[in-house]
């Protein structure tokens, strides 16, 4: 977004929609009239991004009923629609790219067409393996994961990440979007579909710059509140990932919540004692891949258990999930926070967070 486009969003400003359907590379319509709809998000989810639209059955003298013609582009048969959000700088609109979707649904009621679409992960967690995954003795983690999600996404992978190979003997049966999920663990890796429609992976971490600071004013429209519960249900202060090595010999790497802000911080009031999450996998052989390991699933579980903050404010089209704000309001003060979910709307009205202090 432009700094004008960033300036105007925090205020009162007049937006609108606009949506591509593409089918097999080929572009079917640029020009699809959203009456309404919303778009939600929630990293907790195997397939995060959620969409629903308004269209109208006929506009402009077109019939935007698919009917049972797999080529009409709100027809679910591979349509993708790429969705750009629409903000006024003066006279003119600057469009931000929310992503690409899949269409998962449509049906017509009357005069309406809803359209249902999903996050581009729904291609890999439909598409099972029909036979039993198995990595060669060349492979490695990052060959893996493009054997299992290419060619319906591209992978890309975070420069940080450091490669290597998979042992032998590793088999997959049914669940491929399982199967790269246990790699990724494996990796101290997560994975995201970006607004250009390709699969990145990128180390588990919070260290992102800040790319908003939000307090909570009603006079520009911002709420900021805890949410209404805690619990200590699947809280953990350490984990313990474990593994094997070439020989058979059994391996393990823990590693502690020290955070000093965090409510679970091992030998802090939670529990003086260890509470531990146990995880294990095949794809681990050493001891420091095991501490990696474990590391980036006590951020995982952070996602999860620590404390959040329920957030109203005006839609800004420029943020997603796994984006970092500073956060004053409810007793904080610029307080660092991780989105992990979202709601935006695709008319006027209000966007809502769900952001996990930090």
């Amino acid at each position: 977004m432009s700094t004008t486009a960033l300036a105007v969003v925090q205020g009162s400003y007049t937006m609108a929609m606009r949506a591509e359907s593409w089918l097999g590379g080929q572009l079917l319509t640029d020009d699809i009239p959203i009456a309404d709809g919303s778009e939600s998000r929630d990293r907790s989810l195997a397939v995060p991004e959620q969409i629903s639209l308004t269209v109208p059955r006929r506009d402009a003298g077109y019939d935007w009923d698919p009917g049972t013609d797999p080529t009409h582009p709100l027809a679910a048969y591979g349509q993708i629609l790429r969705i750009d959000y629409g903000v006024d700088v003066g006279g003119q609109f600057e469009w931000i790219n929310r992503g690409w979707f899949l269409i998962t649904e449509s049906s017509t009621d009357g005069d309406t067409v809803t359209v249902t679409c999903a996050g581009l992960l729904t291609l890999i967690d439909e598409a099972q393996l029909v036979s039993p995954f198995q990595p060669s003795s060349t492979d490695t983690l990052a060959s893996v994961i493009r054997g299992l999600i290419e060619p319906a996404l591209t992978v890309s992978f975070d420069g940080a990440l450091v490669d290597r190979a998979v042992p032998l003997g590793m088999q997959w049966d049914s669940d491929r979007l399982g199967a790269v999920t246990e790699v990724l663990g494996a990796w101290g890796a997560a994975e995201r579909v970006t607004e250009d429609g390709y699969l990145l992976v990128e180390p588990v971490s919070d260290a992102a710059a800040t790319v908003l600071a939000i307090s909570d004013d009603r006079d520009t429209g911002t709420v900021v509140r805890w949410q209404g519960s805690t619990t200590r249900d699947g809280a953990y202060n350490c984990v313990v990932a474990q593994g094997e090595d070439a020989a058979g010999n059994q391996l393990s790497g823990v590693v502690y919540d020290s955070s000093g802000t965090s409510p679970y911080q091992y030998g802090g009031n939670f529990n003086p004692l260890p509470v531990p999450y146990m995880y294990q996998s095949s794809l681990l052989t050493t001891v420091a891949q095991c501490r990696t390991a474990a590391a980036a699933q006590l951020a995982l579980l952070r996602r999860q258990a620590f404390r959040k903050l329920a957030v109203t404010m005006v839609p800004h089209p420029g943020l997603v999930t796994g984006d970092i704000l500073t956060v004053t309001g409810a007793g904080l003060t610029n307080a660092r926070c991780a989105i992990e979910q979202l709601t935006l709307p695709y008319s006027p009205g209000e966007m809502s967070l769900t952001v996990r202090v930090l």
